[in-house]
C-alpha cells in the first residue's frame, strides 16, 4: 500500500441509532464508489444479524453481500472477528472492540462507535492505537 490508511470513527449520538443500519449505509456508499468491503463483526450471531439486515436495508436497494471471507467477487463480505481479512478487500468496517490488525494494508477503515458511554472505552483505545501506528483518525458524529 503506497498511501496511509484513512481511518474514520463514526460516533452514534443516540441509543436509538442502529449500528447495523449505519454499516449498511456505509457499505452501500463504499460499494458504489468501487470499494471491496469487509465488515468485521464481534461474532457469528452479529454477522448473521447483519447479513439479514443487508437484504432489506437500505429500503428499495440491494447491497450485494455474503457471509464469510471466501467470495472474491462479492461487493461486501461479512465475517466474525476471528476470520482473517483477505488482501483483496480495501475497506474494512469494524464492529469489534479490538482494533483491525495491520490497518495500513487497507485504503480505508471505518470504526463504529456505539452510543452507550460504557461501550465507548474500546473505541477510545482503538483511536489511541491507530494514532500510535502513525495514522490520523478522523471523527464524525452521526446525529
Amino acid at each position: 500500500m503506497s498511501q496511509a490508511c484513512q481511518v474514520d470513527f463514526y460516533i452514534l449520538s443516540r441509543r436509538t441509532q442502529s449500528p447495523g443500519q449505519l454499516v449498511c449505509r456505509l457499505a452501500m456508499k463504499a460499494w458504489e464508489q468501487g470499494h471491496k468491503v469487509m465488515v468485521r463483526t464481534a461474532g457469528e450471531d452479529e454477522a448473521r444479524q447483519l447479513d439479514e439486515l443487508m437484504w432489506d436495508y437500505p429500503p428499495g436497494r440491494f447491497l450485494p453481500h455474503e457471509a464469510g471471507t471466501s467470495g472474491e467477487d462479492v461487493a461486501v463480505a461479512i465475517a466474525a472477528h476471528d476470520e482473517s481479512i483477505p488482501d483483496h478487500r480495501d475497506l474494512v468496517i469494524n464492529l469489534c472492540s479490538e482494533p483491525v490488525p495491520d490497518p495500513s494494508r487497507y485504503r480505508r477503515l471505518c470504526e463504529i462507535v456505539p452510543a452507550e458511554a460504557e461501550q465507548r472505552t474500546a473505541s477510545r483505545i482503538k483511536f489511541k492505537i491507530y494514532r500510535e501506528q502513525g495514522l490520523s483518525p478522523a471523527t464524525h458524529t452521526i446525529t
